[in-house]
């Protein structure tokens, strides 16, 4: 049986999204991770170089690292030559899903309706990718949904900050949140590691605070 994408995250409820376009940084931010509790990451398949940054933090033995924003079949291929574990999409797509199930590695793709819950669910999957988070309601959607799909587990991402993630946190249904506030542009092109790594220090905290569900 194949590894749920909550096994792989191994009990890590924040997943940094990071875009990061110089390969040669990657193993710096990959030791701020670890250093900083936090020793997950997706890295998004949004610039030329993102299979090569994959690679490097793949490299790092202490680190989960996924692939986001994956698009294609090919992608699924190359993001799992250059050692991603699992893999996110914005948006559900079949081919994607099923190529991700023919090679074993789990998928969260991306949600917004109950109707793309329900195809989720016939392709055999449980955890989703609510996107864009905030831009579709937050969690008083999250809510909704649950409420109508109880066995569903979410990872809302897009537009969560640090202040708003307890909150999503809280709730059942949410097995973890997307997110860039500890791997924020301006920190990787500054080299600012060391706030990368009090940031996803800070982050491990939110974990069961917030308003009750």
């Amino acid at each position: 049986m194949n590894a749920s994408a909550t096994d792989v995250l191994g009990g890590h409820r924040i997943v940094p999204v990071v875009v990061l376009d110089d390969p040669a940084r990657a193993d710096a931010l990959g030791a701020a991770l670890v250093a900083g509790g936090l020793p997950v990451a997706e890295a998004t398949f949004r610039t030329p170089e993102a299979a090569a940054v994959l690679r490097r933090l793949a490299d790092n033995d202490d680190l989960v690292v996924g692939a986001g924003t994956v698009l294609t079949p090919r992608q699924v291929d190359e993001a799992i030559e250059a050692g991603a574990r699992f893999i996110v999409s914005p948006g559900l797509s079949a081919d994607v899903v099923r190529r991700c199930q023919e090679v074993g590695v789990p998928v969260i793709p991306g949600i917004s309706t109950p109707s793309e819950i329900m195809r989720a669910l016939d392709l055999g999957l449980d955890t989703v990718k609510f996107f864009p988070a905030e831009a579709n309601g937050g969690l008083p959607t999250i809510k909704a949904l649950a409420a109508a799909f109880p066995q569903v587990r979410f990872m809302p991402t897009g537009g969560i900050t640090a202040d708003s993630a307890p909150a999503y946190l809280a709730h059942p249904s949410v097995a973890a949140v997307g997110g860039s506030w500890m791997v924020a542009g301006d920190l990787l092109r500054d080299g600012r590691w060391d706030e990368v790594a009090a940031r996803c220090a800070a982050s491990t905290t939110l974990y069961g605070l917030g308003a009750p569900a």
